[in-house]
Formats: C-alpha cells, sequence, structure tokens
C-alpha cells in the first residue's frame, strides 16, 4: 500500500517485484500552523490522529492546534480516498501482512498514523518499506511496524527530496494510472 501521493510510485515498483496487489493508505500530514511542511501529527481514515508530542512540547501548541489541522486536513483526505478508490473496496488486510511504503520519512507522523490503520483494517502484521530516512526514525518500534525496510539513513539527511534526481510531485492523475489494472505501463504510456 502506498502512502499517496509521492509513495504510490515506489509502491508500485515494489508490488512489481512481489507480484503483489497494489493499493493505497490515504494519509494526511498535520503541519504546524504558518510552517506547515513540519508535522505536528497526521490524519489517517477513520480519524485516527498520531501526535508529534515533543513538535508540540517545542513549539508550545495545544491540542486545539491538531484538532483544527485535523479538520481542515479531512476533506482533503476525505476527497483522495474516493478520487482514488475509484468504487474499490481497500485491500483486506484482516490477517495478512501489509506492507506501507512512501517515498521517504522525515518525522515518521504520517507513517506512524498508516501503521495504525492497517492494524485497525486488522493487518497481522505490518512492514514499512522506505528509500530514505534520517538515523533513527526508520526504527520500527517509533513506526509502530513489526519491520521496517529502509535502503538508507544518512547522517547529512536534509529532507527526503534531497536524495531524488527528479523530486517533482506526483499528480492525483500519476496516482490513478498506477492504480489502474495494468498500472505501471499505463502510467508510463502517459
Amino acid at each position: 500500500m502506498g502512502l499517496p501521493r509521492g509513495g504510490v510510485p515506489v509502491a508500485a515498483e515494489v508490488a512489481r517485484a512481489l507480484e503483489a496487489p497494489l493499493d493505497v493508505l490515504v494519509v494526511r500530514k498535520l503541519g504546524v500552523p504558518g510552517h506547515e511542511e513540519l508535522a505536528m501529527g497526521a490524519l489517517a481514515p477513520g480519524g485516527r490522529i498520531v501526535v508529534q508530542e515533543d513538535v508540540l512540547r517545542e513549539l508550545g501548541l495545544g491540542r486545539d492546534a491538531i484538532a483544527a489541522a485535523a479538520r481542515a486536513e479531512a476533506h482533503e483526505l476525505a476527497r483522495r480516498e474516493h478520487a482514488y478508490r475509484a468504487g474499490r473496496p481497500p485491500l483486506d488486510l484482516d490477517g495478512r501482512t501489509a506492507i506501507l511504503v512512501d517515498d521517504g520519512l522525515a518525522t515518521g507522523a504520517s507513517m506512524r498514523a498508516a501503521v495504525g490503520a492497517a492494524r485497525a483494517l486488522g493487518a497481522a502484521r505490518v512492514v514499512v518499506a522506505v528509500p530514505v530516512a534520517p538515523p533513527g526514525a526508520a526504527d520500527p518500534a517509533l513506526l509502530g511496524a513489526d519491520e521496517v525496510a529502509c535502503l538508507a539513513t544518512p547522517d547529512a539527511f536534509d529532507g527526503v527530496g534531497c536524495w531524488y534526481d527528479d523530486f517533482t510531485q506526483t499528480s492525483d492523475e500519476e496516482v490513478l494510472a498506477l492504480l489502474r489494472p495494468g498500472g505501471r505501463r499505463d502510467a508510463e504510456a502517459s
């Protein structure tokens, strides 16, 4: 399961290599007011919220900031869930292993929300797979995962995008193309 949008192209390659089904698990970062790229938490389907307690403490933010951000992101989460599913139900995770894929980890808030959502959907095991993360962020205990596969944890991390030759934002159209039957070939043609 890819975390849209950037995790879906990575997840498509993982699914192809494993000959596994591809799906999405929509989560939304809850950004710090005025510094939205800094996650103070994340929102997952079903209203599950993961909070970065250290960020809240450090910036003197209260639970009201998290609640306001969650209200603001709930609409976009629902829009993406509806658009990406296109009437298809989510994969049945009951008793199965879920492999959650993103384009990288920064704070890990979105991935922790995704792990919690996968467990709530009945996943027996949750594996997190990412190409890059800062040192310590790919710890299974911190993410709530059973296992983490991370290719690189560079000391000089400086953000996920620094580790890509092209970190252009993935569009909804690209996500939809990858999720269609034969998705990878369809996406390459568009």
